[in-house]
């Protein structure tokens, strides 16, 4: 079965269903010689929005190396892998500290992860725009 290119505001039900359930998934930021940096984190997908989110600590290397790439954002890709099924969502990150923009993100994170993230007064949200998506099914 090939990977299919998805509209990131207008996935199918099936690419959608598959991003509410529990997965862990892969952040890839560029590090600021161009090499990616790959790490584990929770994402939530809000189609409607255009967006994906990352909850994170502000002194993370992400974090580090999407401010490194200047005020438009740091070009990166979230993936999420279950067996033969996976799906890639890829954008523009920036790094977001306003509280009611991480507030929300942490109500996205505890409603798809079935927990709410302890308090973390030093916790950003990444946002990424979404420009393109992919996946297999």
């Amino acid at each position: 079965m090939a990977a299919y290119p998805v509209d990131p505001r207008d996935p199918d039900a099936a690419y959608l269903s598959f991003w509410r359930e529990h997965h862990l998934c892969t952040l890839t930021t560029p590090r600021p010689d161009g090499s990616p940096h790959v790490v584990p984190v929770g994402v939530t997908y809000a189609p409607e929005e255009g967006l994906a989110r990352v909850i994170t600590n502000g002194s993370s290397t992400k974090v580090a190396n999407i401010l490194a790439a200047g005020p438009g954002g740091a070009r990166v890709a979230v993936c999420q892998v279950d067996r033969r099924r996976w799906a890639t969502l890829e954008g523009v990150a920036v790094v977001r500290r306003e509280p009611e923009r991480v507030a929300e993100a942490e109500r996205r994170y505890a409603e798809r992860y079935g927990r709410v993230p302890s308090p973390n007064p030093a916790r950003v949200v990444i946002e990424i725009k979404l420009t393109s998506a992919m996946g297999r099914g």
